[in-house]
């Protein structure tokens, strides 16, 4: 097998994959981005390739693979290095009309992203989705945690699932929020592709919740450059049942990853709060300009 050999090569420890990722220098003193998943992993990591070639020739600000293969320390992609800062350590720091049109950006782009269709063999979004709000209910009143708020989560989404039937599919870049983006020449661009998915393009909406609490101007941003404008009244509500599902999920999965209990908390508190308490539609944090 192939070793790679690198002049330089810095470990990158961040995010929850169990992917190795480093950024590294070849001999020209150029840098790029190098993730090493298990050999097993050969297939799913062709498949990515693939449709990230697909969004490279769409003209969105995204690092671009550059080569791909099976060394010895497994199934290796080549990436263009973003020599940028994380968009959620610097966004605080920009002004308010420059946070927004952060969000426009990165609202357009996932715009463009949604224009990949989805596999023609994808199982139908309702019965998908209604069997993974059934798990995710039943996963969090499973849970070790108590969270009283959460039936109201619940609530909402036992009388809101007929909103679900009939919705399209396609490509989704399956984590998109500002933790996943990157800022460089004064531009934001999106990173990590690895949890890519097929879906309702709306249910993408569903992690804006690390967006909103970083910013809320950015968040608003995000939405009114998806839809070139205000979004309809049909978006809110389906937003409110993705992120109601997605909220009640990240219980079972905090648990079992062992992440920070209190971050979700948190994070949980505000959607309560967003929404009072499901009763609202459009959450709190959304305005426009």
């Amino acid at each position: 097998m192939k070793t790679l050999q690198f002049a330089e090569r810095t470990l990158i420890d961040k995010g929850w994959s169990e992917d190795r990722k480093y950024c590294v220098t070849d001999e020209t003193g150029e840098k790029f981005f190098l993730r090493i998943s298990p050999l097993e992993a050969c297939e799913e990591v062709k498949e990515r390739l693939s449709w990230l070639e697909k969004l490279s020739r769409m003209e969105i600000p995204m690092s671009r693979p550059v080569e791909f293969g099976i060394c010895d320390e497994g199934v290796y992609m080549v990436e263009t290095w973003i020599d940028g800062e994380d968009l959620g350590d610097v966004i605080s720091e920009m002004s308010s009309g420059e946070q927004y049109g952060c969000g426009i950006d990165m609202g357009r782009a996932l715009k463009k992203i949604h224009t990949l269709p989805a596999p023609s063999a994808q199982e139908p979004w309702e019965s998908r989705f209604n069997r993974k709000m059934d798990y995710k209910i039943e996963a969090f009143r499973s849970c070790n945690t108590s969270w009283p708020d959460g039936e109201k989560l619940i609530g909402y989404i036992q009388k809101n699932r007929h909103l679900i039937q009939g919705r399209p599919q396609s490509f989704q870049h399956g984590d998109y929020h500002i933790g996943n983006m990157m800022y460089a020449d004064g531009k934001p661009l999106i990173i990590d592709f690895d949890r890519y998915d097929f879906g309702d393009p709306w249910e993408e909406f569903n992690r804006i919740v690390w967006s909103a609490q970083a910013s809320a101007r950015f968040a608003s941003g995000m939405v009114d450059g998806y839809f070139d404008g205000e979004p309809p009244m049909e978006f809110w509500r389906l937003l409110a049942l993705y992120i109601s599902s997605n909220t009640l999920g990240s219980f079972q999965w905090t648990e079992t990853s062992g992440s920070d209990l209190d971050v979700m908390l948190r994070q949980a508190e505000d959607v309560i709060c967003w929404y009072d308490g499901m009763t609202r539609i459009v959450p709190r944090w959304y305005g426009r300009v």
